[in-house]
């Protein structure tokens, strides 16, 4: 079956190329998935199977989201984002409403009544949401961070942010097709959904965690453990009419915090399988758009995109976080760091599948607003973060070739590698001088490239890596003592 050769050999080119074309979307500060979405343009929609329908994208497009809210939540600290709950939670609720309005607004009036109202809203909805997961490939690729509250902030935003823009995507479907309106039953189903997803999400998270405790004889089939959580979050939700998306970045925040048994390399399997469905996403939708029509809305396109950036995206910003101790230079920043990605295009195709009028109008201009953000806002992040004097320098040093997972066999001891900064008090003392509590060992040395096995009289010298095993509790007091400044 010659196809089908072809076509394995092709996917399997294709994300090879992806996977090495990272360094090149790092190095021109380019979101790596809009090199995807221009792959999915370039195969066209006459060389896909004909029955493949935009109702049928719509449910993959979900599938897909899951797997990466999750892979997101399970990347999240919950000491992390906890001093950003409120102000991300109102980002990631009132700030998408207040988008909607803002961007429904302004583009019903500059379009000057070639689309209602209604229509104008439904646009806003389906473009309000964020996707920081390629901002934050970016910053990891430019060895720089941003300072304060600013990654978690932007983190828990983009990671909760989904559900409120699929409700509202929904909801405005329903206004357009004469079948919904804004009322008391309506905000109560809003607010029910939300927190009934969250509740979810956390009974699936737990359950989760007590699956890991379960000893298998093969191992491969905890893999197997972390999609049925996925899945499991997502049906569980939606069965009793909560937000599924939002059950399933619970339940990865859950999971993470109360910490399970082969945490590590699920979590970098989450990474993976996220990875997968991000370029599957973008490449899909990226077949499905109308090359040919692009550059005949790309005036309005353009518009759409200006209101999106400076308009809408940073008065829902200062509307949301007025006195939430953000300076300024900050709220600038945030309003700027709204970069657009997979949520809008996926919601985009809801319309499609409901027979809304325009609805392949609307998606080719959702298209197009969500490349303007990849390249406009992708490209230049980090150079407005060093004009606000925002970013900071993250630690380069290569990854540790040993580590400890997380097993029924390790008895709750971890390994964590501590950086020894300059003026440190244990530099210049050896490894018996610096009397770590019993149960703490220090097992590999990093310096300069070179690894070293080290004994009691083995010098600690500034910029070395150390990587120490021990409980949780007793590697917290290491840190408190010698190592105050890590993260």
């Amino acid at each position: 079956m010659p196809d089908i050769s072809v076509a394995f050999a092709a996917v399997a080119a294709m994300l090879l190329i992806g996977a090495f074309s990272n360094k090149l979307s790092s190095r021109f500060n380019v979101p790596i998935l809009l090199i995807f979405l221009l792959v999915g343009m370039i195969i066209g929609r006459e060389h896909v199977p004909e029955d493949l329908e935009f109702g049928r994208i719509s449910v993959a497009g979900t599938v897909a989201m899951c797997f990466i809210l999750f892979s997101g939540g399970l990347n999240t600290s919950f000491d992390r984002i906890r001093p950003v709950l409120i102000p991300g939670g109102a980002l990631a609720t009132v700030g998408v409403i207040a988008t909607t309005l803002a961007f429904g607004g302004f583009a019903h009036l500059a379009l000057r009544g070639r689309i209602d109202f209604t229509d104008a809203l439904l646009l806003g909805a389906m473009i309000s949401s964020t996707d920081a997961a390629a901002v934050f490939a970016i910053l990891s690729g430019k060895k720089v961070g941003l300072k304060g509250r600013l990654r978690p902030l932007l983190e828990f935003e983009s990671g909760s942010n989904d559900p409120m823009a699929y409700f509202l995507t929904l909801f405005m479907i329903d206004v357009v097709l004469g079948k919904g309106h804004l009322s008391f039953s309506t905000v109560g189903l809003l607010v029910y959904r939300t927190a009934a997803g969250v509740l979810m999400g956390i009974v699936a998270g737990v359950f989760a965690r007590l699956l890991y405790k379960t000893r298998l004889e093969y191992e491969g089939l905890y893999f197997v453990f972390a999609i049925a959580a996925v899945l499991l979050s997502y049906g569980l939700a939606e069965g009793i009419g909560a937000n599924g998306m939002m059950s399933c970045y619970v339940c990865g925040i859950t999971m993470n915090h109360l910490g399970f048994n082969y945490q590590k390399g699920i979590t970098r399997f989450s990474d993976g399988v996220s990875w997968l469905m991000q370029v599957i996403l973008f490449t899909t939708l990226g077949i499905f758009v109308d090359v040919n029509s692009l550059p005949d809305i790309s005036g309005w396109g353009l518009l759409l995109a200006g209101i999106l950036l400076f308009i809408a995206r940073p008065a829902a910003v200062f509307l949301t976080l007025p006195g939430d101790g953000f300076s300024l230079r900050e709220k600038i920043l945030i309003s700027w760091v709204g970069l657009r990605g997979a949520a809008p295009i996926v919601l985009a195709t809801f319309p499609l599948s409901c027979g809304v009028g325009g609805s392949r109008l609307y998606f080719n201009m959702i298209f197009f607003m969500v490349i303007v953000s990849m390249v406009v806002q992708g490209t230049t992040i980090m150079p407005l973060a060093r004009l606000l004097k925002l970013d900071k320098p993250v630690a380069d040093h290569e990854r540790m070739p040993l580590e400890l997972e997380s097993t029924p066999e390790s008895r709750g001891r971890e390994m964590r590698e501590f950086i020894v900064p300059d003026g440190a008090d244990c530099v210049g003392r050896t490894i018996a001088e610096l009397a770590f509590p019993p149960g703490v060992l220090v097992t590999l040395i990093r310096r300069d490239r070179q690894l070293i096995q080290p004994n009691g009289s083995t010098e600690v010298r500034a910029g070395d890596g150390l990587l120490i095993m021990g409980e949780p509790r007793r590697l917290a007091a290491v840190q408190e003592h010698y190592f105050p400044a890590e993260e």
